[in-house]
């Protein structure tokens, strides 16, 4: 559930049309410990490990993580969503302490680059003088559909004050295909317009789309791939939802849902250019055992991920943090996993 959209209850819809279990599911706490997290993230290979990839794109060499490649440090990011608590005005919740003071922590942390979920009542030119001054860079952002070519001119003329790279559609749902057709041609023709700007224009995934049956069997995600222009559109594949889609589709062990999530990325006709990077508790149906977890103490091999497909940014993101009284500490615990794991 990305920049405030509801995917879990998206994909419990769909797979109550289905007559499916509701096996990805969310709301538990994930229970794991900020120690176990960094022990996870200065080598500890995910509990499964999944099998080779087919090296889409790119080579790679090693396995179970232990491979000698890291990732770059300038190309790892985070989703501002993660830290929507703490963001909030001091005084309004328990982890709230404004998002002046958490941008000045993501800084100190090594972040270089935030992906934004909104501007927190800020102008775009006021939010890229907060952050050029803490040598942050909002590189990314989640924004919907406009509600006409106006509204999106608006939005691209914003992106490019904030000297943004790339503008995703965050969440999408809908249970008519005919909503589907129209959204993507409304995605092409915004992606149009963002090229005239010099921006990358992306969709996001939850789970929903490989699951929503819309009539004879096909889904969402078959027809924005069939709909969608790869010359103008981008895909950022959020990890953890394309193998929980696994999960819901009927793959049983981590290994399967992983390729799963492969065959994602390979079989696409769009780029991916972008990874949003979250960890599954485990592969039980409950919803704790379902959760999203900090990075490094779950299920998801995401050095075999990385093996299999390189991206031009690996944004951390945690819907549900493992602390949620300091949810900062998923961003730290995110950004040294990432700065450590090896593929």
């Amino acid at each position: 559930m990305c920049f405030g959209h509801d995917g879990d209850e998206a994909l419990a819809r769909s797979l109550e049309a289905r007559g499916a279990s509701r096996r990805g599911l969310i709301r538990g706490a994930a229970g794991a410990t900020v120690g176990a997290a960094a022990l996870g993230a200065l080598g500890a290979s995910p509990a499964h490990a999944a099998g080779k990839g087919r090296g889409h794109g790119h080579g790679g060499h090693g396995g179970g993580g232990h491979g000698g490649r890291r990732l770059d440090l300038d190309t790892i990011s985070i989703q501002l969503y993660t830290l929507r608590d703490a963001a909030a005005a001091p005084g309004s919740g328990p982890a709230a302490i404004g998002h002046p003071a958490v941008l000045e922590a993501l800084a100190r942390y090594g972040y270089d680059r935030v992906e934004l979920a909104g501007l927190y009542g800020e102008t775009p030119a006021s939010m890229r003088a907060r952050l050029d001054g803490l040598g942050l860079r909002a590189t990314s952002s989640h924004d919907g559909i406009s509600a006409d070519t106006g509204a999106a001119h608006a939005k691209f003329q914003g992106a490019v004050t904030l000297g943004q790279r790339y503008v995703n559609v965050p969440y999408l749902a809908s249970t008519a295909l005919a909503d589907w057709q129209r959204w993507a041609d409304q995605m092409n023709a915004e992606a149009a317009i963002a090229r005239r700007y010099g921006l990358r224009y992306g969709y996001h995934n939850h789970a929903h789309e490989f699951t929503t049956d819309l009539g004879g069997g096909l889904t969402p995600w078959e027809v924005l791939m069939d709909r969608l222009d790869p010359r103008l559109v981008h895909l950022e594949v959020d990890l953890y939802w394309a193998f929980t889609g696994g999960v819901n589709t009927g793959h049983t062990t981590a290994e399967s849902a992983l390729q799963f999530a492969k065959d994602v990325i390979d079989e696409a006709p769009l780029q991916v250019r972008q990874y949003h990077v979250k960890d599954r508790t485990s592969m039980g149906t409950s919803q704790a055992e379902a959760d999203m977890c900090d990075l490094g103490v779950g299920v998801i091999d995401f050095a075999s991920l990385f093996r299999h497909h390189q991206v031009e940014e690996y944004i951390v993101e945690n819907d549900t943090p493992d602390n949620a009284a300091a949810p900062l500490l998923t961003a730290a615990v995110g950004r040294l996993y990432l700065e450590h794991l090896r593929f």
